[in-house]
């Protein structure tokens, strides 16, 4: 059931959601330049998120009419081993042990499996900053119930919002909140002359070019596969074992995949979800994903035999895929998302500065949340290349 309508004035008033049955009957036309937040994605969160992620979905109304929508996210994250396998260090012991007495309990006021502006989208008849507010309020409001059940919230996060959006947050309700930056958006933009895959190669420079030649001559004798929602069923374990080998050497971890993630994703969207599976021998070795959304494709999870893709230069050649369909189906840009951010660069991605909001509900903590975000932020270094001539 959603929760009972919030008035607060005579015009403004917020609902949430607990299931995707609920909405109001027009919420898909705030999707209409973001499949994130269409009535069809945010189902297969509600059926299909990890198992440590609750999701809940706010529904912004001026004399009831729905005026903007905004995704949450509660993250349990003592229920996840978030430091991975990188290291046993003293410091990375401290860190998890202090984290998940601390700050394991996340309420995230976005989405938390996607990197960029996935979490609020409003009309245009009303002014932004007036719903950003009406959002905290709602977020309160949720935060009091998620308490109520039993369950403490160390952290609020507001996440993902690129530099032109932060004026939205320059209210009084966020004075006591961080502004923080994590690893940028990688942003891959499609130049209009761009017409062909071939295109695309004969713009980059020589270095770069020798760096395609090499990736595509190593993966001789790997045949790619586009999968049906059949497949996918079929090589569920494969792709899970894959999946892991990727995510469980990740710096930060917040969160795992359930077991039949892909499968609801296939249902749910059909030919706007894509997977294509690597094969040698017609053995599984790699597979990556990737979601249309509008003139944008957006990059998704992955996994690979770590011995394939060092040999075979594996990831390197997904990612020539990726920009070599993006191209031939027409889209103007591909969402490579945070992660490997040299190799993303190194074929023309550029990164995006993404910002976010963070206060601690402990007020001494949050007194010093500033020293202690760079203490459990696990630190990337790496070089910005220039791909093109």
């Amino acid at each position: 059931m959603p929760r009972k309508l919030i008035p607060l004035s005579t015009s403004f008033s917020f609902k949430i959601f607990t299931s995707t049955s609920e909405f109001p009957g027009n919420w898909n036309d705030f999707s209409a330049n973001n499949i994130f937040f269409s009535k069809e994605y945010l189902h297969i969160l509600e059926v299909s998120s990890p198992n440590n992620i609750s999701s809940n979905f706010i529904g912004l109304f001026q004399n009831e009419k729905l005026v903007g929508v905004a995704l949450t996210q509660f993250n349990n994250l003592s229920l996840v081993n978030s430091y991975g396998e990188r290291d046993n260090c003293i410091k990375n012991k401290i860190r998890t042990v202090v984290f998940k007495n601390f700050s394991s309990n996340v309420l995230v006021v976005g989405n938390n499996t996607l990197t960029g502006q996935n979490t609020f989208c409003f009309s245009k008849e009303v002014p932004a900053k007036e719903l950003v507010s009406l959002l905290y309020k709602a977020v309160e409001e949720l935060q009091r119930q998620i308490e109520k059940n039993g369950q403490k919230v160390h952290l609020v996060i507001y996440k993902d919002f690129p530099e032109f959006q932060i004026p939205l947050f320059e209210l009084p309700e966020f004075t006591s909140f961080y502004k923080f930056t994590t690893q940028p958006n990688m942003l891959f933009n499609i130049k209009e002359h761009w017409h062909t895959f071939d295109d695309y190669v004969s713009d980059l420079n020589k270095k770069y070019r020798d760096q395609f030649k090499r990736a595509r001559k190593k993966s001789e004798g790997i045949t790619k596969r586009k999968f049906s929602l059949e497949d996918i069923e079929n090589y569920k374990d494969r792709i899970v074992e894959l999946y892991l080998n990727v995510a469980e050497k990740a710096p930060f971890n917040t969160f795992f995949l359930n077991k039949d993630h892909f499968e609801i994703f296939k249902k749910s969207l059909n030919d706007k979800f894509l997977f294509y599976g690597y094969f040698k021998d017609e053995t599984l070795i790699g597979f990556n994903t990737l979601i249309k959304n509008g003139k944008d494709i957006d990059t998704y999870f992955l996994g690979y035999d770590e011995k394939c893709q060092r040999e075979r230069m594996l990831y390197l050649n997904m990612l020539y895929d990726m920009i070599a369909y993006s191209i031939n189906k027409g889209f103007k840009r591909i969402v490579f998302a945070r992660t490997a951010l040299e190799i993303k660069s190194s074929v023309g991605a550029k990164p995006e500065v993404m910002y976010g909001f963070m206060k601690h509900n402990n007020h001494f903590i949050n007194f010093f949340i500033s020293k202690l975000f760079h203490f459990f932020e696990p630190k990337t270094n790496w070089n910005e290349r220039n791909a093109f001539k």
